[in-house]
């Protein structure tokens, strides 16, 4: 990373005029045009850059002072970074929101419509690359060493839009307008290779070595980004690859006419970084993951090594300088990459290369599906990474020989903790290599970590006792309050200051204002004004209307069946029956608003089918003069964190109804608790931390534990008896099955209702009574208004945890004892 070898003395002037004269400037000279001529993105482009201005001078500061000091650091390795926009969070962190507002009224420009022209960077899925930008966000505000490493994704994650309710993915050209949050780097570009063979040779001093002769390569090139810390001074950096052929272009064959070809290398680079999450269905998809994990991780750590290391850096000494962090196990070949390095191309011998690397890495693992845990064919890895096999391979054979030592009569057991499954396919178990080379393995939630060492990796567990540990996730206060909130974190600041932006446990300090009336008036004005700002951006993004004097009950998640759409859908169709059937007078039914958010992948076809039904079912709801506007369904396509910002403020309730023990953490929980939103769920990941710190009176727990799912599971679940036994479930799904959501067509939804009546492998059907019970406490409670903010008052002020700086905190503690490092 190019740094700078002196200080930078210069500072840029923090008034109105400065801003405005840097700002003319950048208009002028960066996007060539004057003010009077200046579209809205030239005004946006030429002021992001203005503001990045401001803090290029602490970024390059904390480069210097980082190359100074060679403070141990933190890698974080991920496939994921959802970052959300950045200008409001780099005027946040600069302290320049009110210079840049007035400066740009001074000029007639309105500094709302620059916000709305920024594009969201679209580099992650959900929950787990929107984790990976909060901590890299904590850890610049906690002063302390971090270089994120991931992916320049030229598409990111598709762009959804419904067509008559079914979703369609396009393309989600965040790049087509300009990125000014990035740097781009092509001198510092590095070669990543792959296929070709394994040679032997003898090396200078005699020894029989291997060596990697690759069969084709391409280039890395980097982008970084500025991870700005809450007005501290310290800006960290974040690196994203981008890839490129390492000969675009032959001119040869372009003269002779044939164009295609001449640019095939150039196409054929590019597609590794081109979408997030090739669809892996085919045998190329699968090809095409692999090639983007390691080439992410085969450059970053090339770039650590070589270029943020300074020369002549003893690597044995590695450990004491970088813990390269994996999140979850899309980084994980990273693993044999460095064991490469240090055997291939720096000549150590194998035990001394494992001993340094078995000292670097530390694995999180974000899920308890088993097949969310990545496992790579033989044939493809030894394929694509002919080098990187062997190595495993002789990892592997090394662990299984420490393990038959200690189970010398436990051969099952050997087999079952070998790295190399044999059954269906010979492949290798990645997060097994992890946890083999890794310090430390964490979950990401008390119940999530208990049941990875209890069940997902219960063999490791024993054997490496002291390996397992938990940090439970948080949110960076900074952007789903501060930002997305202002009517409360002003509330918040008048009441106890404007520590808690930095110190979130100070919210306690809100607690004996649940009991004060005046306050609970205030909070509860807040609630209705974040109501009527998403029904204005729903109605003019989406044109869904929705009425803000409802309440608004929140379910915003990646679409899978474990996390349990379904059984707020059936929970929707049942209240409609019931009101058509006569059984329930309208009146009697507490006014909602069902916001949905959701993505399915591209190849989950059941999921897609759900958001068919939703939609359907919405449609048919929202258009139905008898419910006298009281039950409303909104479903925004192309839920992203922009949205969330204006959605989770306005939400009463959260829904948080994954069948217990199969969701890790969650965040969105988190981020509706901080933002005053009772929970309704089931106890599963942090909604078992949450329930606790807010109180049993402030939450509504329904559904079976944990244990009794595997007890059921166990004695065998037959979802078709709750089906038989349960009148409102019976007539629910037989709505759905009639065709009465989809113009009489029994045939449409018919996979989703079989699915539901002879497999429902999330016991939707199961927990359906007791969460159509905790539903009707929902309703008694929401009737009492004051009763219902006190309660969601205590939920703010009880849940400073799930700050994403005690997260990182914990990191520190634990597993990477990184100290932060003053300015």
């Amino acid at each position: 990373m190019t740094e700078n070898p002196t200080p930078i003395a210069a500072t840029r002037e923090r008034t109105v005029d400065g801003f405005v004269r840097e700002f003319l400037r950048e208009l002028n000279f960066g996007q060539g045009v004057d003010l009077s001529r200046a579209s809205v993105n030239d005004q946006y482009l030429a002021m992001a850059r203005t503001v990045r201005h401001y803090l290029m001078v602490r970024w390059l500061e904390t480069l210097r002072r980082q190359g100074e000091l060679q403070a141990k650091s933190v890698a974080y390795l991920s496939a994921e970074f959802l970052l959300g926009r950045q200008l409001d969070n780099a005027l946040l962190a600069s302290g320049l929101e009110e210079i840049v507002d007035e400066g740009l009224s001074s000029l007639g420009i309105d500094l709302a419509t620059l916000r709305e022209a920024e594009v969201e960077p679209g580099l992650g899925n959900g929950g787990l690359g929107r984790l990976a930008a909060c901590f890299i966000d904590s850890l610049a505000t906690m002063n302390v060493p971090c270089i994120g490493y991931g992916i320049r994704y030229e598409y990111g994650i598709f762009q959804q839009t419904f067509v008559d309710g079914w979703q369609v993915e396009k393309p989600d050209d965040w790049l087509s307008l300009g990125s000014p949050w990035e740097f781009p780097h092509p001198e510092a570009a590095v070669r990543v290779s792959f296929g070709g063979t394994v040679e032997q040779y003898q090396a200078d001093d005699g020894v029989i070595r291997r060596r990697w002769a690759p069969g084709w390569s391409v280039l890395a090139v980097p982008y970084n980004y500025m991870v700005p810390g809450f007005e501290n001074g310290r800006v960290n950096t974040l690196r994203l690859w981008s890839a490129e052929a390492t000969h675009a272009f032959d001119l040869g064959i372009f003269n002779s006419g044939d164009y295609a070809e001449a640019v095939r290398a150039q196409t054929f680079a590019e597609n590794i970084t081109k979408v997030l999450y090739p669809e892996d269905s085919t045998p190329q998809g699968k090809e095409l993951r692999l090639q983007q994990q390691y080439f992410f991780v085969a450059a970053s750590l090339k770039n650590f090594i070589d270029e943020v290391l300074p020369d002549g850096y003893d690597l044995h000494n590695l450990p004491d300088r970088i813990n390269f962090q994996l999140n979850d196990t899309h980084p994980v070949i990273a693993i044999p990459e460095l064991m490469r390095i240090l055997v291939d191309e720096k000549g150590w011998d194998w035990d001394d290369a494992w001993s340094v690397t078995s000292k670097c890495f530390a694995y999180t693992c974000h899920t308890l599906l088993p097949e969310a845990l990545e496992v790579w064919p033989v044939d493809l890895l030894g394929r694509l990474l002919p080098r990187h096999l062997e190595i495993i391979y002789r990892i592997n054979d090394a662990f299984l020989a420490e393990l038959r030592e200690t189970y010398p009569d436990d051969e099952l057991r050997v087999r079952r903790m070998s790295i190399i499954a044999e059954y269906p396919v010979r492949a290798v178990r990645m997060a097994y290599l992890a946890t083999v080379a890794g310090t430390k393995v964490n979950g990401v939630a008390e119940l999530h970590s208990q049941l990875l060492r209890d069940k997902v990796l219960n063999d490791f567990s024993e054997y490496y006792p002291d390996k397992f540990t938990n940090v439970t996730n948080g949110v960076t206060p900074r952007r789903f309050v501060r930002l997305a909130n202002p009517g409360l974190s002003g509330l918040i600041t008048e009441a106890i200051g404007d520590g808690w932006i930095t110190d979130l446990d100070r919210l306690q300090g809100l607690e004996p204002l649940a009991d004060d009336a005046e306050f609970r008036r205030r909070f509860r004005e807040i609630k209705t004004a974040n109501k009527h700002r998403i029904a204005d951006v729903l109605v003019h993004r989406d044109g869904i209307v929705v009425n803000p004097d409802t309440m608004f009950d929140v379910m915003v998640k990646r679409l899978h069946e474990y996390k349990r759409q379904t059984l707020k859908l059936l929970h929707i169709v049942s209240l409609y029956e019931q009101v058509k059937s006569g059984k329930l007078d309208i009146a009697q039914v507490t006014p909602r608003t069902f916001a949905f958010g959701a993505k399915a992948a591209p190849g989950y076809l059941l999921a897609k089918q759900i958001i068919g039904l939703i939609n359907a079912v919405g449609r048919t709801i929202n258009d139905d003069p008898a419910l006298e506007g009281r039950l409303t369904v909104a479903f925004p396509a192309n839920y992203n964190v922009t949205l969330a910002e204006t959605l989770i403020p306005a939400a009463d309730l959260s829904e948080q109804i994954s069948l217990a023990g199969k969701e890790a953490s969650g965040t969105g929980n988190m981020k509706f608790t901080l933002n005053g939103a009772l929970t309704i769920g089931t106890d599963d990941g942090a909604n078992v931390e949450i329930r606790r710190l807010v109180g049993d009176d402030h939450f509504f727990l329904f559904g079976l534990t944990e244990p009794e799912v595997s007890d059921l599971v166990d004695r065998g679940y037959h979802p078709s008896a709750y089906y038989e036994t349960n009148a409102d479930l019976r007539h629910a799904l037989d709505l759905i099955a009639s065709g009465a959501f989809s113009r009489g067509d029994r045939t449409v939804f018919e996979p989703i209702v079989s699915n539901l009546l002879h497999e429902d492998r999330f016991l939707a059907l199961a927990d359906f009574q007791a969460y159509v019970d905790a539903q009707a406490r929902v309703d008694t409670a929401y009737a009492d208004t004051d009763q219902w903010t006190r309660s969601a008052v205590l939920n703010v002020a009880r849940s400073g945890f799930f700050s994403s700086d005690r997260s990182m905190r914990d990191y520190i503690e634990k597993i990477w004892h990184t100290p932060p490092v003053l300015p």
